[in-house]
């Protein structure tokens, strides 16, 4: 499986979207915090932020006894660059052009 794939099949999920946007708003959460926030079990909320780790998209970072845990962006941009990005450069490049074109006529 490719580091894309993971990336895909941890942001396939609802749970683990909700879980990364409650990182993106608060980072450095424990499991009882982010638990706290879901309507699923410990066990549940442990195993979709391991599919999330070994996708890259969460870091963790232990502090005393407490396991925090961290968004980490960058997979998500070179998914958004690579599958995205190239998609949407054409419809821009038009759209910059029409305005060059409208520009020039008035």
């Amino acid at each position: 499986m490719t580091d894309d794939d993971r990336v895909f099949k941890a942001l396939a999920d609802p749970s683990r979207r909700f879980l990364l946007d409650l990182l993106f708003a608060r980072d450095g959460r424990t499991l009882t915090e982010l638990e706290s926030e879901l309507e699923m079990t410990r066990f549940g909320v442990a195993k979709h932020l391991k599919v999330l780790e070994e996708a890259g998209l969460v870091v963790t970072r232990r502090s005393g006894r407490e396991k925090l845990h961290f968004l980490n962006a960058i997979p998500i941009r070179q998914i958004h660059d690579r599958w995205i990005d190239k998609y949407t450069e054409h419809q821009i490049t038009t759209l910059i052009d029409l305005k060059r074109t409208l520009e020039e006529e008035s």
